[in-house]
């Protein structure tokens, strides 16, 4: 089946994000960070701690503002607002972090805090789009192709901000700077395919007093969520194992410095893992429709459970490079057949709000891993043994998703 112009410019929008989230939060701004907090004078476990703490305080603001900002995103054309709001965030500040001089790291982790807000925000209200510019029977591959085709695309950029660091010959503190430049300029690019071309089409009417009427329909559906059984386990099941999904992401190139891998080295095998996981996504779409998406999510979730074992005896680059190419392999696939296996359960008119508790969750869920990473390093000095803990994780999560089913029919709800 071809793609439809919505579903390319919905694509797109991963293509920009993508570069968020390799060169901001998993690869050159961490080091930057905690180099920079290292140099001020914290200590390196002080520094992955800080930068730990940060992104949980980041987290909490959207665990917040999701389930509100989801619900009332339902009534018609507040959805694309809300987008619209939050993506300009993230890529106004990603370049503002820029202009930070390096010695103030405070200052730097308050700009980076509102750059998660403004990715996780748009990103609650772009997964919601999804019931939007896509039908049922082709939601798998649609979410899994914006993954491949993010990571893919990210490379470009990641390929370029890494020649300026490391092989240029020019001041590699500037050059880190303009590799934000560079990274919301992507972004910012990107976007526009979703803001001209993307419109909510599912939606609530408009009706009188809409916050005090969304807050209703909120504690509504809160408070009869055991209705909804097999969303229920699933928002648990995914509560559990994206938190240790979005902790590997966000600890990666700290985890490589801390046991003291070469900076280069470390970029390198990080370029590789976007490239790796471009194919592995579409694969992971592509097998869901002949092993249903629910089943190549527990391939996924055994993945990272093996990832935690082997990250313990962890040395060489060479482990962290095989290591990197398990993650990458279940990466994308393991959050776009996520996003789509709720899309496909949530009541098409109040997917924001559903979106609301799914982000909620996710979010929250990443409060913890990065929590227990940062104080079980400063307790042992050991990161290994922070990242051995998300086995746990993991594995609450695998019991959970065993309980749903392979094929689940699409719950409806009435607006209260």
């Amino acid at each position: 089946m071809k793609l439809t112009k919505e579903e390319i410019s919905w694509i797109f929008y991963d293509c920009g994000n993508s570069a968020y989230s390799i060169i901001i939060t998993t690869a050159i701004f961490p080091i930057y960070f905690t180099s920079m907090a290292a140099a001020s004078g914290a200590s390196g476990a002080a520094a992955t701690a800080w930068w730990n703490y940060g992104n949980a305080f980041a987290t909490f603001i959207i665990v917040l503002l999701s389930p509100i900002l989801g619900t009332i995103a339902d009534y018609k054309s507040f959805k694309k607002r809300f987008f619209t709001f939050f993506a300009l965030l993230g890529v106004a500040f990603t370049g503002f972090l820029a202009l930070v001089p390096q010695t103030q790291w405070q200052v730097m982790m308050i700009f980076y805090v509102i750059t998660v807000v403004g990715f996780a925000g748009s990103n609650i209200f772009y997964d919601a789009f999804l019931v939007d510019v896509s039908e049922d029977e082709n939601m798998d591959r649609v979410s899994s192709s914006g993954f491949a085709f993010g990571y893919i695309s990210s490379v470009f950029p990641f390929i370029l901000c890494i020649f300026l660091i490391n092989f240029s010959g020019l001041d590699v503190l500037l050059m880190t700077k303009i590799s934000f430049v560079i990274t919301a300029l992507w972004w910012g690019l990107f976007t526009l395919p979703m803001l001209k071309n993307v419109h909510q089409k599912h939606y609530i009417p408009k009706e009188p007093n809409p916050v005090s009427n969304s807050f209703r329909r909120m504690f509504a559906t809160f408070k009869n969520i055991r209705k909804y059984r097999v969303i229920a386990i699933f928002l648990l099941a995914y509560f559990f194992y994206i938190d240790g999904v979005d902790t590997i992401i966000r600890n990666a190139a700290v985890f490589g410095e801390q046991i003291g891998l070469d900076t280069t080295g470390l970029m390198i095998a990080l370029l590789l893992t976007q490239v790796v996981a471009f194919p592995f996504a579409l694969l992971y779409g592509m097998l869901a429709k002949r092993f249903s998406a629910k089943n190549m999510i527990i391939f996924g979730i055994i993945t990272y459970f093996l990832v935690c074992i082997m990250a313990f005896r962890m040395e060489t680059i060479w482990d962290f490079a095989f290591l990197g190419f398990l993650i990458a392999s279940a990466q994308g696939g393991i959050q776009a057949l996520s996003r789509s296996y709720f899309a496909k359960i949530v009541p098409k008119n109040n997917a924001n709000e559903f979106f609301g508790f799914y982000n909620i969750l996710g979010k929250f869920a990443a409060i913890m891993g990065p929590i227990l990473i940062g104080t079980i390093t400063l307790i042992t000095g050991d990161i290994r043994k922070a990242v051995l803990s998300l086995v746990i994780l993991f594995g609450v999560g695998l019991v959970l998703i065993l309980r749903l089913p392979k094929n689940p029919e699409r719950v409806e709800k009435n607006p209260v």
